[in-house]
C-alpha cells in the first residue's frame, strides 16, 4: 500500500485526491473479478485502501470526502463492485468506473441527504446462498459468471450461457434433447424450452432464481424452470452454488441453486444487434435495447431482447440419421418407408419404387424384403424459434429507512419444428381400395407399412409460451437491521398444437373408396394420391398448459450481539407459497371423423406451502481479535421447516464454516440435508393400470413367468432426500497478487428418489437382485383376487388367476438411491502485460462416481461415463487480454471420452474438443457518432468440430450423437455491435 507516484501537481492540489497502487508485477483490474474480503469495520479511507491492494483497481478518492468515516466490515468472496458498495454503504458517495482507475465522489450536490441514504439502504448485497445481508455464504464457493464474461463468451441466449458451466449436465428438458434423450422429464418439455441440471442428478433437483425469487416452471405439470424465457440483455451475473442449500431455500435445491441477477443499477442506455450463422445451415438474430436512470432518491431500468433463430435439419447434420453405416455402425431404419411394404399370409412384400401404384401387380413386388426409411427424413434436430422479452425494475425511496422497490419480466415465445412421426402403424387396405394389390391370391385385405410424411409433410409442432412474473416490495431500515417484506406472482401459459398427423377415421373412408380420384393409394412413390385426398385425411392435436405461483414473504437481517472478531449476524423468516399447475381442454382429430375436445388432464392442486427458516453468521476469529493459525473463522447454521398440503412437513438443517489459518489460504466445507417435494403430476391417482403378463424368467423351467405388475402413481410418495458435504481451499498468495485456485470436495448422498421401473419391465426377473425389492414371489390368493377384480385390471394374454407366479410394483415410487462425489476446480492468473490486462484460467468438474441403486438394498451400480449421464471430466479454459479499446478472448472447453451401452456391445464415445474465440474493438467516448461503440467478432466451436461419433440408441429413435453433451449447431460465427449512449 503506497502513495501513486507520478500524479499530476494540478490534479493534487485541485481535489486533494488520495491514490493507491499496488506492486507493478501482476494484476488484474477487472470490476467484476471476485477476492477473499476479511476488513474489520475500520477509517472508511484504511478500507479503501485495502480494496484497492486486494482487488489491484487503482482507487482515487477526496481525502476530506472520507475524513471521520467508517466503513463496515467486509467478509467473503466479493466482486470490485460488491466490496465497493458496501464499503460505501454508510457514506454520500458513489463508485465511478473509468478506463484506468475507480474514482469516488460525492453524488451530485443537489441530491437530498435522505435519498442518498436510500441508497445506501438498498446497497447492502445479498449474495446467492446465504439470508444475511453483506456477507457471503460461510463454507460455499460461489461460481459468478459476469457481464463481462458473458459478452466475451459469444453466446446469445441464457441457455447457451448456462450450458458453459462444467458442473450443469445437459441431459435434461433442453430444445434439442425433446426427441432424442434417455432424460425422462424430456418428454414433457411440451414448449421446446431449456432447464438446468447441476451434476446430472434431474433438472428438478436444481433451484433457479431470478433475482432470487421462484419463476414459473414450465413444461407438463410445471416440471423444470424455462431459463429459456429470460433475456441475456438484462442478465448482470448468474450466480451458482453447487451445493445443498434447502436450508436457505426450501424445495429443489438438491444439487445447488442457480439465481440469475438482473442489471438492477444500469444507469445510460444501451443498443446491441446480433446477427450470427451455423455456417449457414441456422441463422440467428438479437436485438436489445437497455434503458436505466438513478435520480438520487430512486432508479429505474426497462431492458427489451428480440430473439429468432432458424430451425436446423436434420438433413444438415450427417450424423442424425438412423443409417449409421457410414460411420461404421448399424443399419438402424425402420419398416416405414416410401415406397412401402405390403404385409400379407405372414410375409413381407417390398414395394418397388419409380411408380406411381396405378398399374403395380404382384409380380412387380419382392417378396420377403421390407423398404426402410429414415425416420430423420424431413425433421428437424432444433426448432424455429422467436421471442420477445420485456423485463423491468424500479425502486423509489419513501423516506430515509424505507424504500419501495418492484421488477417484472413478460416473455413470449412462438416455436415451430418438424417432428418424427409420433404414430406409425400399418395401415389396413381393403378390396374396394381401387389400387389395391394382393401378393398371395387370396383376395383379403392386406395391411401396408407406408410413411406418410412425403404425402401430408412431417409432423409440425407449433406453439407459443408465454411467461410472466412480477416482484413487488418494501425494505426498511430499523437501526442496523434490514427489514424486506415482499409479494410475488408468476405464471407459464404453453399452447402446442401438432399438424400433419393421420386422422385414422378418415383414412379408413378413403382407403374404402373406390373411385381411383379419390381415393388413397398407399401402393406407389408418395405423394401418389390426390392432393385433396391427402388434405382429407389430415388431422391434429392441440393442447394447453398452465402454471402459477403466487408468494409473500417477509425476513429480517441484522446483527444480535458484538463479539471480539465481529458482529454476531441473524436472519430470519417466513414464507407462503401458493402453486397451480393445470391444463386446458384440447382438441384431438385424429381418430373421429369430425375433431373433438380432449378433456385435460386433470392435475392435483393447489399446492400449498408454508414456510420459517432463520440463519445465524458467529464470526470467531478475525480483524482485530486474530491469533496464529486463525487470522479468521467464521461459523453458519441455517435451519428451514416446510409444511406442504399435500405430503407434510420437513425440515432441514445447514452448516458451515471458513477458516483462514494465514494469509492467502481459506478452507471451508459445509454439511446440511436437502429435499425435493414430488411434482404436481406425480400425485394424480388417475392413472392407475393394472395388468397380467408374461415376461421372461431364467429361474423358471419354461423361461419365463406370468405376473401382476402395478402402474401408476404411489399415493404414499415421501419427498427425495439428500445429504450433502463439502470440503474446499480457496488459494490467494500475497506474493502473487493477481492468483487465485480454488478446489471443492463434494459428496451427495441421495435417497427416496422418485422413480419408476416400468420400463424396464422384461428385465425384473433376469436381474432379479436389482428388482427384488419390488417383488412379492407366490403372492397369496387375496392379493391376486384384488388384481382381478379391479376396475383398473386388464388381461391382454388371458392369465388365470392359479397360474400367476409374482407380483410386480411397477408404480412411479420412492425407490432409487444415489451417491456422488467429486471436485470442482478454478484456477486463474491476472496481471497487466503487453499495455493491458491479461487473465488465463481453467474451470472444471471431475465426478469421481454415480452410484445408482434401484432400491436401497439392491447392487450399487456406477454409472459415471456411461451414456445418458454425466462425464467424469469437464473442463473449460480461458485466456483473455483487453485494453481501453481492444480486447481478445479465448476458451477451450473438453470433454472426457465415455462409454455408450445402448447398443448390444459397448462402444467408446471419443472425447471432444471445441474452441470458442473473440475479437472486439471499442471506440473512445467523445470522439464522434462512433462514441460509445464495441464491435465484437465471435466464434463458438471455431475450428467446427463434430461431435463425437455415438450410435444413440433408444430403440424407436436413433442418432449418431449424444444431444445431452453436443450441440448439433456446429461453428457458429456472430458479429455483435453494442452502442452506448
Amino acid at each position: 500500500m503506497r502513495l501513486k507516484q507520478a500524479l499530476r501537481p494540478a490534479f493534487l492540489s485541485a481535489f486533494a485526491i488520495v491514490a493507491v497502487s499496488i506492486p507493478a508485477p501482476g494484476f488484474v483490474a477487472q470490476i467484476s473479478a471476485s477476492a477473499a474480503y476479511d476488513l474489520p469495520s475500520q477509517d472508511l479511507g484504511d478500507t479503501l485502501r485495502a480494496i484497492a491492494r486486494i482487488s489491484g483497481r487503482d482507487i482515487l478518492f477526496p481525502s476530506d470526502a472520507v475524513q471521520g468515516r467508517r466503513a463496515p466490515p467486509l467478509r467473503g468472496q466479493l466482486s470490485l463492485d460488491e466490496a465497493l458498495r458496501l464499503a460505501l454503504s454508510d457514506s454520500p458517495l458513489v463508485a465511478d468506473f473509468r478506463a484506468g482507475a475507480v474514482l469516488i465522489r460525492p453524488r451530485e450536490a443537489s441530491a437530498p441527504e435522505r435519498q442518498v441514504e436510500t441508497e445506501n439502504a438498498e446497497q447492502a448485497i445479498t449474495v446467492t446462498g446465504t439470508r444475511i445481508r453483506g456477507s457471503a455464504p460461510v463454507g460455499s464457493d460461489v461460481i459468478r459468471i459476469t457481464r463481462k464474461d458473458i459478452e466475451r463468451s459469444g453466446y446469445a441466449t441464457t441457455q447457451d450461457i448456462a450450458q458453459t458451466i462444467p458442473q450443469n449436465f445437459g441431459g435434461a428438458p433442453n430444445e434439442s434433447t425433446g426427441p432424442i434423450s434417455l432424460d425422462p422429464n424430456s418428454s414433457r418439455n411440451t414448449g421446446a424450452g431449456s432447464s438446468l441440471n447441476l451434476r446430472g442428478l434431474g433438472n428438478s433437483s436444481t433451484l433457479v432464481l431470478l433475482n432470487g425469487d421462484r419463476p414459473p416452471l414450465g413444461g407438463f405439470g410445471g416440471i423444470f424452470a424455462d431459463i429459456s424465457m429470460i433475456p441475456a440483455a438484462a442478465i448482470e451475473r448468474i450466480e451458482v452454488i453447487a451445493d445443498g442449500a434447502s436450508a436457505i431455500y426450501g424445495s429443489d435445491a438438491v444439487a445447488g441453486v442457480v439465481n440469475i441477477v438482473p442489471r438492477l443499477t444500469f444507469d445510460g442506455a444501451e443498443t446491441s444487434v446480433r446477427t450470427g450463422t451455423a455456417d449457414g445451415d441456422s441463422q440467428d438474430m438479437i436485438a436489445s435495447q437497455i434503458i436505466g436512470k438513478d435520480w438520487g432518491s430512486g432508479r429505474a431500468m426497462f431492458a427489451y431482447e428480440y430473439y429468432r433463430r432458424d430451425r436446423l435439419r436434420a438433413s444438415d447434420r450427417d450424423y442424425i440419421t438412423d443409417d449409421l453405416r457410414a460411420f461404421g455402425g448399424p443399419d438402424l431404419r425402420g419398416e416405414y418407408a416410401n415406397p412401402g411394404t405390403i404385409l400379407a399370409g405372414g410375409q413381407r412384400f417390398a414395394i418397388p419404387s419409380g411408380q406411381d401404384g396405378t398399374a403395380l401387380t404382384p409380380g412387380d413386388l419382392v417378396a420377403g424384403t421390407v423398404n426402410r426409411g429414415d425416420s430423420w427424413s424431413l425433421v428437424d434436430v432444433l426448432p424455429d424459434q422467436r421471442r420477445h422479452s420485456l423485463f423491468a425494475a424500479a425502486r423509489q425511496s419513501l423516506s430515509p429507512t424505507v424504500d419501495v422497490y418492484a421488477q417484472g419480466l413478460f416473455s413470449s415465445r412462438a416455436f415451430s419444428q418438424h417432428d418424427r412421426t409420433s404414430a406409425d402403424t400399418p395401415r389396413t387396405v381393403p378390396v374396394t381400395n381401387p389400387f389395391y394389390v394382393d401378393p398371395i391370391g387370396t383376395g383379403q385385405p392386406v395391411r401396408v407399412l407406408y410413411d406418410f410424411g412425403p404425402d401430408l409433410g412431417r409432423e409440425r409442432r407449433t406453439g407459443t409460451v408465454q411467461a410472466f412474473g412480477a416482484t413487488a416490495g418494501v425494505q426498511a431500515k430499523v437501526g442496523s437491521w434490514s427489514l424486506d417484506v415482499r409479494g410475488n406472482y408468476g405464471r407459464q401459459i404453453e399452447t402446442s398444437k401438432l399438424r400433419n398427423r393421420v386422422n385414422s377415421a378418415r383414412l379408413a373412408l378413403a382407403l374404402a373408396d373406390p373411385d381411383p380420384a379419390t381415393a388413397y393409394n398407399l401402393f406407389g412413390d408418395g405423394p401418389s394420391t390426390n392432393p385433396a385426398t391427402i388434405d382429407f385425411i389430415r388431422g391434429s392435436t392441440v393442447s394447453h398448459n398452465r402454471a402459477r405461483v403466487w408468494s409473500v414473504s417477509a425476513r429480517a437481517d441484522g446483527p444480535l450481539v458484538s463479539l471480539p472478531a465481529g458482529d454476531l449476524r441473524i436472519a430470519l423468516g417466513g414464507e407462503y407459497r401458493n402453486e397451480l399447475y393445470s391444463g386446458r381442454a384440447g382438441l384431438a382429430d385424429t381418430t373421429t371423423l369430425e375433431p373433438v375436445v380432449r378433456p385435460a388432464i386433470p392435475l392435483p392442486g393447489p399446492r400449498k406451502i408454508k414456510a420459517v427458516y432463520g440463519e445465524v453468521l458467529i464470526p470467531i476469529f478475525g480483524g482485530d481479535f486474530a491469533v496464529p493459525g486463525f487470522e479468521r473463522l467464521d461459523l453458519s447454521a441455517a435451519l428451514r421447516t416446510e409444511r406442504y398440503s399435500d405430503f407434510g412437513t420437513t425440515t432441514n438443517p445447514k452448516f458451515g464454516f471458513t477458516w483462514q489459518p494465514l494469509g492467502g489460504l481459506r478452507l471451508r466445507g459445509t454439511y446440511g440435508r436437502s429435499f425435493r417435494a414430488p411434482a404436481i403430476d406425480n400425485l394424480r391417482q388417475d392413472a392407475i393400470l393394472l395388468f397380467a403378463f408374461t415376461i421372461p424368467d431364467p429361474a423358471s423351467p419354461t423361461g419365463s413367468s406370468n405376473v401382476l405388475v402395478s402402474r401408476g402413481n404411489d399415493p404414499d410418495l415421501r419427498p427425495e432426500k439428500a445429504a450433502n458435504w463439502t470440503l474446499g481451499a480457496d488459494f490467494e498468495p500475497r506474493f502473487l497478487p493477481g492468483f487465485k485456485a480454488s478446489l471443492t470436495y463434494y459428496n451427495i448422498r441421495y435417497r427416496d428418489r422418485i422413480s419408476s421401473p416400468a420400463a424396464n419391465l422384461f428385465n425384473f426377473l433376469v436381474n432379479r437382485d436389482v428388482y427384488q425389492g419390488i417383488i412379492e414371489d407366490n403372492p397369496s390368493p387375496a392379493t391376486v383376487e384384488s388384481f382381478y377384480s379391479s376396475p383398473f385390471f386388464v388381461n391382454p394374454l388371458g392369465i388365470a388367476p392359479e397360474a400367476i407366479n409374482a407380483v410386480v410394483d411397477a408404480r412411479l415410487q420412492n425407490l432409487a438411491v444415489v451417491r456422488q462425489s467429486g471436485l470442482d476446480v478454478d484456477v486463474r492468473y491476472a496481471f497487466d502485460a503487453f499495455g493491458g490486462q491479461t487473465e488465463i484460467g481453467a474451470s472444471g468438474a471431475y465426478i469421481f462416481n454415480i452410484g445408482q441403486a434401484i432400491t436401497p438394498d439392491a447392487p450399487v451400480t456406477d454409472v459415471v461415463d456411461i451414456l445418458g449421464n454425466p462425464v467424469d471430466l469437464r473442463l473449460r479454459g480461458r485466456a483473455s487480454w483487453s485494453n481501453d479499446r481492444w480486447s481478445a478472448a479465448l476458451f477451450v472447453n473438453y470433454l472426457d471420452s465415455y462409454t455408450n451401452l445402448t447398443n448390444p456391445e459397448p462402444e467408446k464415445v471419443a472425447s471432444w474438443t471445441t474452441v470458442d474465440a473473440q475479437l472486439s474493438y471499442r471506440f473512445q467516448r467523445d470522439r464522434g457518432p462512433l462514441s460509445g461503440l464495441r464491435i465484437a467478432l465471435s466464434a463458438t466451436n471455431l475450428f467446427d468440430a463434430a461431435p463425437p461419433y455415438a450410435a444413440y440408441n433408444l430403440g424407436l429413435v436413433v442418432a449418431g450423437f449424444d444431444p445431452d453433451n453436443a450441440s448439433p449447431l456446429g461453428r457458429v460465427v456472430s458479429l455483435t455491435a453494442t452502442k452506448s449512449w
